[in-house]
Order: structure tokens, then sequence, then C-alpha cells
């Protein structure tokens, strides 16, 4: 089916009501569950934890993601402990100074009885978002992907900042936003300052969009080049690892 109009980033007056206010990412990335049980974390995390985060003004948006072993076959590059991550959370803010606010968070929630015992941590970032782009197909602006329903995303690691709008002309790719670590406090995280984060919004499966993508993003020698589903509400094994 093809929207009708013309696509919002090449609308200046829709553009000049707003930009969503997303400036900073807080991504969290982990192994599988130690004896297993992904799917009753996942549970967790998405009735509980991760909505009690939206109390919190700066906090936009959220996306989690699963790594299946569907998706670890389809991976074009998955390098040292990057090979390990199977779970990506990302938190979506306004401003770095919301970590003040999401710290103090998970302090008080803790406080309350209301944690697990967290995944086996691979790495956290904080990271300055620096390029946002959508294809013209999906009429919406890059401004708001975040909130765009989408299957998956495909993710990249890489060490320094390399182009990326042209992964928006593969089938499958809505749009794309990058962003590049920050030198933060090690409560935050440990991602090396300048690392670049790229997430492809999908909408087709992830597997068939990483089998498109695959010699495109070898050659750019990422530390990770990896699809990832995204959770489904209710049906939380699903998508599991």
């Amino acid at each position: 089916m093809t929207l009708p109009g013309n696509p919002s980033d090449g609308t200046p007056g829709v553009l000049a009501t707003g930009n969503g206010g997303i400036t900073t990412l807080f991504v969290s990335m982990a192994r599988r569950h130690p004896d297993g049980a992904d799917a009753g974390y996942l549970r967790w995390h998405t009735l509980d934890h991760r909505p009690e985060q939206h109390r919190l003004p700066e906090v936009r948006a959220s996306l989690r993601l699963v790594s299946t072993p569907d998706c670890r076959q389809a991976r074009a590059a998955s390098e040292g402990p990057y090979d390990e991550i199977d779970h990506v959370m990302t938190y979506f803010f306004s401003a770095p100074s919301g970590m003040g606010g999401f710290l103090e968070l998970s302090r008080a929630l803790g406080d309350a009885g209301r944690k697990i015992p967290l995944l086996p941590p691979v790495e956290r970032g904080v990271y300055d978002v620096q390029r946002k782009v959508a294809a013209h197909r999906v009429k919406v602006g890059s401004d708001v992907l975040p909130w765009w329903p989408i299957t998956g995303v495909y993710l990249l690691l890489e060490q320094a900042q390399t182009p990326t709008e042209v992964l928006t002309e593969a089938d499958g790719v809505a749009g794309v936003w990058t962003a590049q670590a920050m030198d933060v406090d090690a409560r935050l995280g440990n991602a090396t300052a300048g690392q670049q984060i790229t997430y492809c919004f999908l909408d087709d499966d992830p597997v068939a969009v990483a089998q498109r993508l695959k010699s495109a993003v070898q050659e750019r020698g990422p530390l990770l080049a990896a699809p990832f589903h995204t959770i489904v509400p209710y049906e939380w094994d699903r998508y599991v690892p």
C-alpha cells in the first residue's frame, strides 16, 4: 500500500511544528538469561520496569529488542564481546540531564522491592544523536521513527562515524538513526567515547532485511551488524534467544 501525500521531511510546515525532542540515547546491551528464563525477564521488564521510566519528563520513548537464533545466523559481523549480545534496551531522552533522575528512579524501585537481577551486561552507553533520515515511501518524518510501528531493528556498532543514509535504500528499511557514544560516568556506561551506533528501523522481517544488507554492511567493517526483533506484549516467548 502506498500512503498518500508528501513526506514530512520535505514539508517545511510539518517540520516547523516540532522535532520530537530526542537528543540522547541510553543503550543497554546484554547476554541471554543465564538460566534460559528470557521470557520471564521480558515479562517483568515490559510490564513493570520499562513503563515506570516514562514518569521521567526527559524520557520520550523506549525500545526493547531481542536476537533469536535465526537473527544470530543472519549477522553480518559480530566481533569480540559484542557477539554475546542478545538483548538491547534503548531509552530515548530529551537531554543528558535526564540521567540523574534515571539513576534516582532505579534506586527508588530497588528500595520498593521492584527489581530482579539484571541480564548479564555486555555494554552500556549514553549516545548523542547525530543523524536521522527516513525513507520517502513511509511518509512520516525521521524525527518520529522511535514512535513508528516497526517489526525490528538492524543494529550497527562501529568504531568511528560512518555515513548511513544509503542504508535506507534497502527494502524493509523505513529509516535510520545514528548516534555517537559520549564520555560519561561509569555508573551510566562503559562504551568507548566516539563509538557509533546505528538503528535501521524495519517494516519487514528482520532476518530477511539482514540478508539484503549483508554485503553492504560487511564492507564497513563493523563491530556488530545484526537484526533484532521487537517484543510482542503478552507473547513473551515468541522472540527469545
